[in-house]
């Protein structure tokens, strides 16, 4: 600061001393930087490009500026259509809010409270933390209403008739948020105010400025008047940005041109010039230290304390403004790079954030596109989109512009699957109601014959209605077992009526349970010493027990059940050696397929495939036809044992063709490696 006891004026040239009209001053002054405080915070959809600041008050030597950082945006949804933009009070609280990561909010109750806070707290709401909560408290309303309407579903409800319940915390969160609204548009209207009337005080102190620099006869005289109103210009805050650049430029050109009138003596002058090094000494110095510094935001906001510190110090002497300058902007440019650097990082990291999320929804499409031919088909993709979705929540925001355009497509294909997997299932409900309606009138016609005589005539229509009940589809297992009981308990009460009354029948029975039993006695000891004629003699058994008659009918399952299990025991047996040479005798091929050409091995591996891919479909098929069957139809009935191994000899042949695909690829290994 300069001393108001020494007078004596730097005196220079005329061209020096020449009073520059404000309307000229940005042709013949150099370039001075906008002041941090009096720029205003940066809306919203722009926030990502904030200026950084290197603010001069010096002489030319001084004008040169660090170019702009851009900022990115770390807020995950934009602005509310409805909510105005207001500025933000500092745009380096907005900066260092959006280098924060995001608190997790779990439930709607939390993101409530936190509204409730802000609306009734002291300061003003921030605009990205308000658009956050927002963003995060309807995505769990939502979660919460899909999970209720499928709680509905799953009970059995009519989605025609499923009703939203009215939510109580979503009025609260309304209300709230009406409030923020209203306290963010009030204080950025009390902020443009106060930008409006600081404006008027800082022309108004130009133009006495000005006053004095056109005065020069009476500048020692206006010098006290001079530095009170250089405090007051200090104590003036934020100006309308647009307004700032050109206003602080036309203040610092009559400030120098009032120091160069002033007639100070030599010793003050220097006294000042000194003094005002020792500030811009200090100052250097901490903003060297501040490389130092591990927090980057922080380290960035304390520079532009130390630009409006070295702004408000008075100059230094001539021949060592560039020096002390120079100095500064070194230390500046350390941390302005590194804040550059950090939010590099940011946009990097979002970056990548945005191709693993767009990965996700490719994924999500190719599932939605695929053919779902069975319900298991419709749960597998469902647990594959599921997990999908896990991993998008554990993935970090993507670049404001595409966050949201990122969501809405991953979304889409959510909602396209899960839509049409519900019309899939409200169509199978209706046709299990259809097929139910059937069941039930078999059921009656069981009951309407169970109590008949007419033993001949009531057993063809049994047999009848017994065949037409396995053509009939599925229907959900436990209906399904209530019907099931009710139709067989009616045949039951029929055909053992029938039984008691040809009880003379029983004998013959018995001696064709004894000559079926003798049979698989026979088979037994086949199994135990197989022999190369087993395989005839097994289909001579087999061939012998066809041909008996009709066993005891409470026999009849039990009998049925040990027979086939020593046949499936003797074939599994005679498979695997029937299975063993035909690999055996495959491999022997080999090489004569391969001497036949050098695409006659690759023809043949693909004739295998597509026999590899044949059995695999085929097996699903099976037994996707086995899921549907009832589990209480397996009593008395064996349809579902057959069907099963049926499965097993397919999947014995679907072993051997790939061990004849693996055979191949050795096959071709062994002749890469000859070559």
């Amino acid at each position: 600061m300069m001393d108001s006891q020494d007078m004596t004026p730097n005196v220079g040239t005329p061209e020096e001393n020449k009073v520059v009209d404000s309307s000229n001053v940005n042709a013949e002054t150099p370039a001075v930087a906008e002041e941090q405080v009096e720029k205003p915070a940066v809306a919203e959809e722009q926030v990502e490009k904030p200026a950084v600041v290197e603010e001069q008050v010096e002489a030319a030597p001084e004008a040169v500026e660090e170019a702009p950082v851009p900022e990115p945006a770390v807020v995950e949804t934009p602005q509310a259509a409805d909510e105005p933009a207001v500025d933000e009070p500092k745009a380096n609280e907005a900066e260092e809010k959006a280098a924060e990561e995001p608190k997790v909010y779990n439930t709607k109750g939390e993101v409530l409270q936190r509204v409730i806070e802000l609306a009734h707290g002291e300061e003003v709401p921030d605009k990205k933390e308000v658009d956050l909560l927002k963003t995060i408290f309807y995505k769990l309303h939502s979660a919460e209403r899909e999970a209720a309407e499928k709680a509905y579903l799953e009970a059995g409800g009519d989605p025609e008739s499923y009703q939203v319940t009215p939510d109580e915390q979503e009025e609260k969160f309304k209300a709230e948020m009406a409030l923020i609204k209203e306290r963010r548009s009030k204080a950025f209207q009390e902020q443009e105010n106060e930008k409006a009337e600081n404006l008027k005080r800082k022309l108004e102190i130009i133009e006495k400025v000005k006053g004095m620099v056109d005065s020069p006869e009476s500048a020692n005289k206006a010098y006290p008047e001079f530095k009170r109103l250089q405090q007051e210009w200090k104590e003036i805050k934020a100006v309308p940005a647009e307004r700032a650049s050109e206003l602080w430029k036309t203040y610092q050109h009559y400030v120098e041109q009032f120091y160069d009138q002033l007639r100070l003596n030599i010793e003050a002058r220097e006294y000042d010039f000194r003094k005002n090094l020792e500030i811009k000494t200090k100052i250097c110095e901490a903003a060297e230290k501040l490389a130092e510094e591990t927090d980057v935001i922080s380290a960035f906001h304390q520079l532009q304390e130390l630009h409006q510190q070295y702004r408000e110090a008075g100059p230094v002497a001539k021949d060592l403004r560039e020096e002390v300058w120079t100095r500064f902007k070194a230390a500046s440019s350390v941390i302005n790079k590194r804040h550059q650097q950090h939010f590099e990082e940011l946009r990097s990291k979002e970056e990548e954030n945005l191709t693993k999320k767009t990965e996700l929804c490719e994924k999500v499409e190719a599932i939605a596109k695929e053919e779902n031919k069975t319900a298991a088909d419709w749960e597998r993709h469902t647990r594959e989109i599921i997990a999908i979705q896990g991993e998008w929540r554990n993935i970090g925001f993507a670049p404001q512009k595409m966050n949201v355009k990122i969501f809405e497509r991953f979304r889409a294909a959510c909602d396209d699957f899960f839509g049409r997997k519900t019309q899939y299932f409200r169509n199978l409900k209706s046709q299990f109601a259809e097929n139910a309606e059937k069941k039930r009138a078999l059921v009656e016609q069981a009951k309407a014959l169970q109590d008949s005589t007419d033993w001949k005539a009531t057993s063809e229509k049994l047999a009848a209605l017994q065949k037409e009940w396995k053509t009939i589809g599925t229907v959900p297992k436990k209906l399904g077992d209530q019907l099931w009981n009710e139709f067989l308990g009616a045949c039951n009460k029929f055909f053992e009526a029938r039984n008691a009354v040809n009880a003379g029948v029983r004998s013959e029975e018995r001696e064709n349970l004894a000559k079926k039993r003798d049979v698989i006695a026979r088979l037994k000891a086949l199994a135990e010493e197989p022999g190369d004629d087993t395989q005839k003699n097994v289909q001579a058994l087999v061939d012998e027990y066809s041909a008996i008659g009709h066993v005891p009918y409470r026999d009849k399952d039990k009998l049925f059940k040990e027979y086939h299990e020593v046949l499936d025991k003797i074939y599994k047996e005679l498979n695997i050696s029937v299975t063993r040479r035909r690999l055996d005798n495959f491999k022997s091929n080999l090489r004569s397929v391969a001497e036949k050409g050098v695409g006659a091995l690759d023809n043949e591996r693909t004739k295998l495939m597509r026999r590899y891919e044949g059995l695999k479909q085929e097996i699903q098929t099976y037994e996707n036809n086995i899921g549907f069957l009832s589990v209480s139809s397996k009593k008395g009935n064996s349809l579902i044992d057959e069907m099963n191994r049926k499965v097993q000899k397919l999947k014995d042949d679907l072993a051997l063709v790939k061990e004849k695909i693996k055979a191949i690829d050795a096959e071709n290994e062994s002749a890469s490696e000859e070559e």
